[in-house]
């Protein structure tokens, strides 16, 4: 019967199934599973079609609003998302969850999430690593729209389906690392039980390692808590009368690099001397490096018909605290007393100039860096300055400091790729002391397979580079086999 009615139709079931998984009628391909269910090696036949219907749907559904979805982290996560959900009803509601089409939805997945309209785009591949993890610092970072608990804990859960797929988790690390560190320095987390259950999962994919780093930041505020509570009790109240935070970060754990010279105004040395004097006297021969680039003022505005409070990067402060004595200086003078470095100085005036608390002297309208190229120039507090808000945040990014962030991320991504694979390079060859070429390559693509899909090229670069530096050696008889030196 099962022969006649199943076997010998088998050609006209199938054209039926395209027909009815194009148009996902989730009941009818339930019937046609559970009949066919009844005849052995039938199934399989089906899993490659699945696997291009939900590639084909995913890939038209991508392709809509493209450009958008490449700028906006939460359009691109909620469009994949969506992807994912109607896949996984079909393969539960039609399929009840079978093994092989869960593994071709999980194929299809994987594909639609690196190769898509976005990443064709832009060209990047890895830009699915970094759009995954702008919405993650959406998600966790303080706002007036942030979810309760739950609901924070179920918008991490989706983000993780997203990120099992990506290849190039490197990427992701990199920039969650440097949004993260930038909430916790800022105090900008929505919760720090959110962000402790976020790198928990991140660990449960990849490994210690993988948040290694992570965990050493959470270390570090913490204990700069404690030791802020103990500067106050043990340094004078009487050297400063405003609130002084100091973080203590570890060199190497943080993604953070010094920029730019500034010479501090004296009503914030003071504080920086003691607290240096503190911190030497309790830990002998360590050194303390000053991120002024991360560091951050709250000044007290009473020049303006109203009080405000103006919310300032230190360079900012800087800047303005060179006005407390008088209401004009030249470009240069200013420049001279702060001591910070061009283009950055012409930045930060330009960004106070645009939102008027300073003017030119001829007040002109429009301002530009090429208004500041004369030293001699006039710049003076605009006492007319007025906003709706009392406490107005002036601290913006700057442009090129975006830009050499961004750079910079990128060229480190590459340096620790190489380091990685020569790495796991070395791990292999002094297990196997001897191994040819393409068993090598073979390896060392299934280990990093976790991290990133490195390419054949880099790998033989790094082969090359661990032969110059005489790790390994390559055999005198047969150069397509690699030996170990001890």
């Amino acid at each position: 019967m099962e022969d006649v009615l199943i076997i010998q139709q088998m050609e006209i079931l199938h054209a039926e199934f395209v027909n009815l998984l194009a148009e996902e009628k989730v009941e009818e391909l339930a019937s046609m599973y559970s009949l066919l269910c009844r005849v052995p090696n039938r199934i399989e036949d089906l899993y490659k079609l699945v696997e291009v219907h939900i590639r084909s749907h995913g890939a038209t559904a991508m392709a809509r609003n493209t450009d958008q979805l490449s700028n906006e982290p939460r359009s691109f996560v909620l469009a994949i998302l969506e992807v994912y959900d109607r896949s996984s009803k079909l393969i539960n509601g039609a399929f009840k969850g079978d093994h092989g089409f869960a593994t071709a939805m999980d194929k299809a997945f994987g594909h639609l999430v690196n190769n898509n309209a976005v990443t064709q785009f832009t060209r990047n591949s890895a830009k699915i690593s970094e759009l995954l993890a702008r919405y993650c610092d959406t998600v966790l970072k303080k706002s007036t729209k942030n979810p309760d608990e739950l609901e924070l804990e179920e918008s991490l859960n989706r983000v993780m389906i997203i990120f099992r797929y990506v290849e190039e988790k490197d990427v992701f690390q990199k920039f969650y690392s440097k949004m993260l560190a930038k909430r916790l320095v800022a105090g900008l987390s929505a919760s720090d039980d959110a962000e402790a259950t976020m790198i928990s999962k991140l660990k449960a994919v990849c490994g210690f390692e993988y948040t290694s780093k992570l965990q050493r930041m959470f270390q570090d505020i913490g204990l700069s808590r404690d030791l802020n509570d103990q500067f106050r009790t043990t340094s004078p109240t009487t050297v400063f009368d405003f609130e002084f935070i100091v973080q203590i970060l570890s060199t190497g754990a943080w993604p953070f690099s010094e920029r730019n010279n500034l010479t501090l105004p004296v009503t914030l040395e003071r504080p920086v001397n003691v607290f240096r004097d503190f911190y030497h006297n309790k830990y002998n021969g360590r050194k303390l490096t000053w991120l002024f680039n991360l560091s951050r003022c709250e000044l007290s505005a009473n020049c303006y018909k109203n009080k405000y409070i103006l919310q300032v990067s230190t360079y900012q402060a800087a800047i303005l605290m060179c006005f407390n004595t008088v209401d004009v200086r030249t470009v240069s003078q200013i420049r001279s007393e702060v001591e910070c470095e061009q283009p950055f100085f012409n930045q930060i005036l330009l960004s106070l100039l645009k939102v008027k608390v300073l003017v030119l002297q001829d007040e002109t309208e429009e301002v530009d860096e090429k208004d500041l190229e004369n030293g001699s120039v006039n710049v003076k507090l605009n006492f007319a300055f007025k906003s709706k808000k009392l406490r107005i945040n002036l601290n913006v990014p700057i442009r090129s400091e975006q830009k050499q962030e961004e750079d910079a991320t990128n060229r480190v991504i590459e340096e620790d790729r190489k380091l990685l694979i020569q790495a796991t390079i070395v791990r292999i060859m002094k297990m196997r002391k001897q191994l040819k070429h393409q068993q090598l390559v073979g390896e060392t693509m299934q280990l990093l397979a976790n991290r990133f899909k490195p390419g054949v090229a880099i790998i033989k670069k790094c082969i090359e580079i661990l032969i110059q530096k005489e790790y390994m050696k390559r055999d005198e008889e047969s150069k397509e086999l690699y030996i170990y030196v001890a």
